[in-house]
């Protein structure tokens, strides 16, 4: 089963090392591998071209509808290993679009990396298949709030929200725009029962002013909650760039 992966500016594919930006392993350096195709739709994602392609009337604030032909790229599992492997590095985030979507080919593809760790970013909606689940040290989840414009019925999801909150793995990273979306997920904390210590808050952004004018009243909500602050390293560093 072969892999669709989302291309980098060159037109191969997003297969690249560099920090991790966000989370709980930021700082960290790692291999990234980007996947394309998401079920959800966000209409402030910086990675919009892993799945608004033409004829995908969903909306984003962009308005930017991307050539499927040019944008996605058929690898094998193996092939996609070989390529990770050549960046000499221990551990792997795979992202996406919606990594586990490709379950499946995702489970190949690590049998042919035995030795390195494994970070998977996730929107939470979709249950991890067993056979990939077991090579996985850490789950980035990120929910979709209602300012996403995601209906709450394909995005907040009971039961695999509370599966995250058992699971400790996982760690739960929320966008925030405004102060108001705190108030959201302290909602589902309280559903769901999230680990105050596995919770981060990230501002919602694409440039350093922002992030950093919104930092300034999250930080303090974030103390307020108890809740952990997750910056955007990689804008401040690369810009809103591909293969960063």
């Amino acid at each position: 089963m072969n892999l669709t992966l989302a291309t980098d500016d060159t037109g191969g594919p997003e297969i690249f090392a560099s920090l991790q930006g966000e989370g709980p392993s930021a700082g960290m350096p790692v291999a990234f591998v980007r996947l394309s195709r998401c079920n959800l739709a966000c209409t402030w994602c910086d990675t919009a071209y892993t799945w608004r392609f033409e004829g995908d009337n969903r909306p984003h604030r962009d308005g930017v509808a991307y050539d499927r032909k040019a944008n996605q790229v058929t690898l094998s599992p193996e092939d996609t290993a070989a390529r990770i492997a050549s960046l000499g590095q221990k551990r792997l985030v795979i992202t996406g679009g919606e990594p586990l979507l490709q379950a499946a080919g995702l489970a190949e593809m690590l049998s042919h990396l035995p030795d390195i760790s494994v970070e998977i970013e996730t929107n939470g909606t979709v249950a991890p298949l067993a056979r990939l689940d077991v090579r996985v040290e850490q789950y980035n989840v990120s929910p979709k709030l209602a300012h996403s414009g995601n209906p709450a019925d394909l995005a907040l999801i009971p039961e695999r929200l509370a599966a995250w909150a058992s699971e400790p793995r996982a760690f739960l990273k929320f966008v925030i725009a405004a102060p108001a979306d705190v108030d959201e997920v302290l909602a589902l904390q309280q559903r769901h029962r999230f680990a105050p210590e596995h919770v981060f808050l990230m501002a919602e952004g694409t440039d350093s002013a922002t992030l950093r004018a919104r930092q300034v009243w999250l930080s303090e909500l974030c103390l307020k909650h108890g809740f952990r602050m997750s910056d955007r390293m990689h804008i401040h560093l690369y810009g809103d760039t591909r293969g960063t």
